[in-house]
């Protein structure tokens, strides 16, 4: 049994609709992250599992049971919201401990359970300091550890790490891939706009677009084979490269003659009655390299981005067009105003027709 369904779930404010048909099993033991773009609906999403919203339409079950109706506090719940949202005249471990004492549970029950938390998550040496005294990262850990005392069937985070600065993120975006290592049973969902946070942490991915689900799979599916335009563009930094053509040959290869000129051959298996279909091309910026006998796009190099284990190339577009972006491994020198050819492996070239993927057969 799924440990959380969502069945046609839907989310209105007056006429304004805000998700629709959203159809998601988790089962026991997931680290389920949604992202998508601002807006989308992720938290609010996220606030519906919670009971923090009420559902519009369809239904929400935790372990076989409909919970649409069932009280927050009911739910078998723990959310960790983006603020620490901490008592500052509380010691860390007065922190843990409130919602159990709320609670009255036993006080022998309530310290072993807030010594269990702080063992995993590291927060042994810190229980009798106030909040002000810890920094950011340990303050979400306690906001962390509050959750955990609660022993819940399912774990919320609401982009826990974006009130961090950039070093501290990832270092407690590995703290909270540890903590799931150590507790793997426990099932998780969590809210993030940062795709590398979604790519590093998730079992899957749950890409909300267009108030529904654009695809869900695991973080290399959906890197790998997008479902559609937006997904593919939406996962990876830079953004897949999309090129429209005409398709020119099919079989167990496609070509696909480019509007800019130039032909691409993908891995992909098209049908006869696919000739001529108005497609576009995608390649990912890391699976272009230069080649000046068979590239099939051609450009002049308009700016750089030396990151040092990589480089960025720009490459001058018409006006009105995203542009092409190209990353080349290591240190590119003396690349700007150049032309280059540029090439793909066919296995690397995804073909999209209205927006939607062409699949291999």
């Amino acid at each position: 049994m799924s440990e959380l369904k969502l069945t046609d779930v839907a989310k209105t404010y007056g006429s304004v609709d805000v998700l629709k048909h959203i159809d998601l099993e988790i089962d026991t033991g997931e680290l389920i992250v949604f992202v998508g773009p601002s807006g989308c609906g992720k938290s609010t999403l996220l606030r519906m599992i919670a009971g923090l919203e009420k559902i519009s339409g369809g239904t929400l079950e935790i372990e076989g049971q409909v919970m649409n109706d069932v009280p927050p506090a009911q739910r078998g719940i723990a959310m960790v919201f983006q603020s620490y949202a901490l008592y500052p005249h509380m010691t860390v471990r007065e922190n843990m401990a409130f919602a159990l004492k709320i609670a009255k549970m036993p006080k022998a029950e309530v310290d072993a359970a807030v010594d269990r938390a702080a063992k995993i998550l590291q927060l042994e040496p810190f229980l009798d300091r106030l909040p002000k005294a810890l920094s950011g990262g340990q303050r979400q850990r306690v906001a962390i550890g509050r959750a955990i005392v609660r022993d819940p069937k399912v774990y919320l985070f609401d982009e826990p790490l974006s009130n961090l600065d950039a070093a501290l993120r990832v270092a407690t975006r590995i703290e909270i891939a540890r903590l799931k290592e150590a507790m793997p049973d426990s099932t998780m969902i969590y809210v993030t706009h940062d795709q590398v946070e979604a790519m590093t942490l998730a079992s899957r991915i749950v890409v909300l677009a267009n108030k529904g689900i654009a695809q869900v799979g695991t973080p290399l599916e959906l890197y790998e084979t997008p479902d559609n335009e937006f997904v593919a563009q939406f996962i990876g930094s830079p953004a897949m490269n999309l090129l429209p053509g005409v398709i020119s040959k099919t079989g167990e290869q496609t070509a696909v003659t480019l509007e800019a000129g130039g032909t691409a051959i993908s891995s992909i298996a098209t049908d006869p009655e696919q000739m001529g279909l108005k497609v576009n091309i995608g390649v990912r910026p890391e699976d272009f390299f230069a080649d000046d006998d068979s590239g099939f796009m051609e450009g002049d190099v308009d700016f750089i981005e030396a990151l040092g284990e990589v480089t960025l190339l720009y490459f001058a577009s018409d006006p009105g067009s995203d542009g092409i972006v190209a990353k080349f491994p290591g240190i590119g020198k003396n690349l700007r105003g150049q032309t280059l050819k540029l090439n793909a492996d066919p296995a690397k070239v995804h073909l999209f027709h209205n927006g939607l993927s062409i699949r291999k057969r």
